[in-house]
């Protein structure tokens, strides 16, 4: 039997790398469409070699995207992580590097024309109900992915997209602070629960008996300190108004140290179980947050500056991220940060005709 045919772009976006797909092109069903997504990408397998998936989270996702019929946005975007080694498609969340692929995408699709040196793209994030607005270079009336900025995580140089955002404080929770407190304590270690666009667990790495500087090898293999974590963020996650968190990707954990190359506050994320190469973009943004919050656990250790706009940048095992944060009246009002994104492959995806066919 012929094997389904699917239109999609892949795209790295940021430090991500992911499927791209046109919400049409795939079934409306929403179990049948997570059999699709998984076949495209070949799990649940811990090497996803039936699929384009490369057997990390990071590449392991998918961006669905639509035009919008709100006055406020051009597209619609929902993200997916695909589990690599489970049969599971995870919708919990935002990924602010994959999103820094939507607004070319669009452009690609059609979806947006271009117009000017750079075309705003208003997208609106189904996953927290929140806008945001890439800042797509378009000279010459398509996408330019050429350029000169570097971030930290990707090898090589691109053209600059900035992404905006009014206000994504409690897009998951429902609040900054979702339990109420700066602080919490479970299991005697204290933490700062915080949702600036990615619900995290904040935890001070001396407090677990670590410096925080160490390699995202050595605390992947720490089975010690990978099950102190996931037992706080068991307890974290109904008190963040998650629920049952234990078949969720979020909170994100994230191990917190004073900075050690002139940034604000140095991390080693967790998403949720194996540490991240660098920090998620909401991640970065959530903990750069925590770091103007009076009692956080960040707070205390944090090299914030001063001043309305605060640019912030969060270390973490191959660079840096920096995030610009907007105060008024002392209060987070709004934050915007500066990605890449590069088209890579432009086809049809193949899956089995099985996984096409309703349940």
């Amino acid at each position: 039997m012929r094997q389904i045919r699917i239109p999609c772009l892949q795209m790295r976006g940021g430090t991500s790398k992911g499927a791209y797909f046109l919400a049409a092109d795939l079934p409306a069903d929403e179990a049948q469409r997570d059999r699709v997504l998984l076949a495209v990408m070949g799990s649940p397998d811990p090497r996803q070699i039936d699929g384009i998936g490369g057997a990390d989270s990071l590449t392991s996702k998918v961006a669905i995207v639509r035009a919008s019929a709100r006055d406020d946005a051009d597209v619609d975007y929902l993200f997916a992580q695909v589990v690599v080694d489970e049969a599971r498609v995870d919708y919990g969340q935002n990924c602010g590097n994959i999103l820094a692929g939507v607004g070319p995408f669009a452009i690609e699709r059609g979806l947006v024309q271009a117009r000017g040196a750079v075309t705003p793209v208003r997208i609106f994030m189904q996953n927290t109900g929140q806008i945001a607005v890439a800042q797509v270079p378009t000279p010459d009336g398509e996408v330019e992915y050429a350029g000169n900025m570097r971030i930290d995580g990707v090898p090589d140089s691109a053209a600059p997209l900035v992404v905006e955002f009014a206000d994504v404080a409690g897009s998951s929770c429902g609040a900054l602070l979702p339990t109420g407190n700066a602080r919490d304590v479970f299991d005697g270690i204290e933490v700062t629960c915080i949702d600036n666009g990615m619900p995290v667990v904040l935890l001070r790495a001396e407090d677990l008996g670590r410096s925080g500087y160490e390699s995202r090898q050595d605390l992947d293999a720490d089975s010690e300190l990978k099950a102190r974590l996931e037992s706080i963020r068991l307890q974290a996650g109904p008190r963040m108004n998650l629920g049952d968190v234990s078949q969720r990707n979020v909170p994100k954990m994230c191990l917190v140290s004073a900075p050690r190359h002139g940034g604000a506050l140095n991390t080693r994320s967790f998403i949720p179980h194996r540490c991240h190469a660098s920090i998620g973009v909401f991640g970065a943004v959530s903990a750069a947050t925590a770091c103007l919050v009076e009692g956080s656990v960040a707070q205390t250790i944090a090299q914030a500056g001063s001043g309305d706009v605060r640019r912030l940048s969060v270390e973490h095992p191959s660079g840096e991220f920096s995030v610009e944060i907007r105060l008024r009246d002392g209060q987070v009002a709004g934050c915007g940060l500066v990605r890449t994104a590069r088209l890579l492959f432009d086809g049809q995806v193949c899956i089995p005709h099985s996984a096409w066919e309703p349940a």
